[in-house]
C-alpha cells in the first residue's frame, strides 16, 4: 500500500490536535468544487472552496463558502473591515498562497490570512475543504478549524 502523502493542510492540522479524514480522488485536470463534490458524492452545502482576495489595504483574505455559493464582494470586505476586497487573479494563487487553483485551502499556506467562513458552516459538525492539491479533499471541523487560525464565521454569500 501507497504512503499517503502529507499536504501543508494535514501537517497543520496535526500539528493542533485537529482529527480530520481525507478523500481522495483521480484528476486530470480541476474544473470546479461543484464537478469535485459530485464526483466524491459529497453534500454541495457541507463542500467548501477557498477563495482569496486583497483589500484597498494591500492585504490578502481567505473566504470559505460553499460549492455552488457566490461571494459577495461587499459582505466580504465589510466582514475583514476593508473599504473593498477584489479577488486575486488566477495566475497569482500560487505565487501568494503557495497552492495551485483546486488546491487552495485556509491552513499552511507560505503565510496565514485572516479568514472568513460562511456561517452556515458554523452548526455543522464536519464540513469538506480541499487538503491542499488537486484529488485530496479534507472532512473537518469547521469550528475547530476556525478556532486554529483565529478566523470567524459570516454571512459573505450573495
Amino acid at each position: 500500500m501507497a504512503k499517503e502523502q502529507k499536504t501543508n493542510a494535514m501537517r497543520f492540522l496535526e500539528k493542533c490536535k485537529i482529527s480530520y479524514t481525507v478523500q481522495t480522488y483521480e484528476c486530470d485536470e480541476f474544473i470546479d468544487g461543484i464537478h469535485t463534490a459530485e464526483k466524491l458524492g459529497q453534500p454541495l452545502e457541507e463542500t467548501f472552496k477557498t477563495l482569496v482576495a486583497h483589500g484597498k489595504s494591500g492585504a490578502y483574505y481567505c473566504f470559505q463558502l460553499p460549492v455552488a455559493e457566490e461571494l459577495d464582494l461587499k459582505k466580504a470586505a465589510k466582514s475583514v473591515g476593508e473599504k473593498s476586497v477584489e479577488l486575486i487573479a488566477v495566475k497569482d494563487i500560487t505565487k501568494i498562497t503557495g497552492y495551485v487553483r483546486g488546491g487552495c485551502t485556509p491552513i499552511g499556506m507560505k503565510k496565514q490570512f485572516m479568514t472568513v467562513v460562511h456561517n452556515t458552516a458554523e452548526n455543522m459538525e464536519l464540513f469538506y475543504i480541499s487538503g491542499g492539491k488537486i484529488g485530496v479533499q479534507i472532512r473537518l471541523s469547521p469550528a475547530e478549524l476556525v478556532a486554529a487560525i483565529k478566523g470567524k464565521f459570516e454571512d459573505i454569500v450573495l
